[in-house]
């Protein structure tokens, strides 16, 4: 089992920056990527971004790349996501995930085992 626990929502201003982190607890063997999803009210959890726990490979929601940027500690078990340029649509529920994604789906919230309890994120126009 993993335990996660994301810190760092919070409001921000349009235009503003953001990280988030997820500190992760409990056996890693067998997770091979930690994520990154976000939900707003009545709509589906949207992929963010994720990082492979052994290489490091990155992955990005559509059009997130460039603004968010994803990166792990793996002595602490940490995934940290650091968000600039945050706009209004940014706001949601942002969730943690860990889990053994298959790389072509990793996109689908699916393909994910654990989840943390999510933080707010509220970007004021």
């Amino acid at each position: 089992q993993v335990q996660l626990v994301e810190s760092g929502g919070g409001l921000v201003q349009a235009g503003g920056s953001l990280g988030l982190s997820c500190a992760a607890s409990g056996s890693m063997n067998g997770i091979s990527a930690m994520g990154w999803f976000r939900q707003t009210p009545g709509a589906q959890r949207e992929f963010v971004s994720a990082i492979t726990w052994n290489s490091g490979d990155t992955y990005y929601g559509y059009s997130l790349e460039g603004r968010f940027t994803i990166s792990r500690d793996t002595a602490e078990n940490t995934v940290h996501i650091q968000m600039n340029v945050l706009e209004p649509d940014d706001t949601a529920i942002y969730f943690c995930a860990a889990g053994d994604p298959g790389i072509p789906l990793i996109h689908s919230r699916l393909e994910w085992e654990y989840w943390g309890q999510g933080t707010q994120v509220t970007v004021s126009a």
